[in-house]
C-alpha cells in the first residue's frame, strides 16, 4: 500500500508543480473530446443498433455489409 501511495504522490507533485504542462494537458483533453465527438456523430455506424435476435444474425449482417466494400 505504501508503494501505491508513493506512486500517487509522485504524479500528484509533478502535476501540481507544472506551469505550461497544465495548459497543454487542457488542450490535449479538448482535442480528444472534439475528435471523439466528431467520430460519434459522423463516423460510427448506427445500423448495428437494430435489435438482432441471435448473435448469428448480427454476425451475418456484419459480414454481408463488409463484403459490399
Amino acid at each position: 500500500m505504501k508503494f501505491l501511495s508513493k506512486i500517487f504522490y509522485f504524479y500528484y507533485d509533478g502535476f501540481r508543480n507544472m506551469t505550461l504542462g497544465k495548459s497543454l494537458w487542457l488542450v490535449i483533453l479538448l482535442k480528444l473530446l472534439i475528435i471523439f465527438g466528431f467520430l460519434k456523430i459522423f463516423v460510427y455506424d448506427k445500423s448495428l443498433k437494430v435489435d438482432f435476435k441471435t448473435q448469428e444474425e448480427k454476425s451475418k449482417f456484419v459480414s454481408q455489409n463488409l463484403m459490399k466494400f
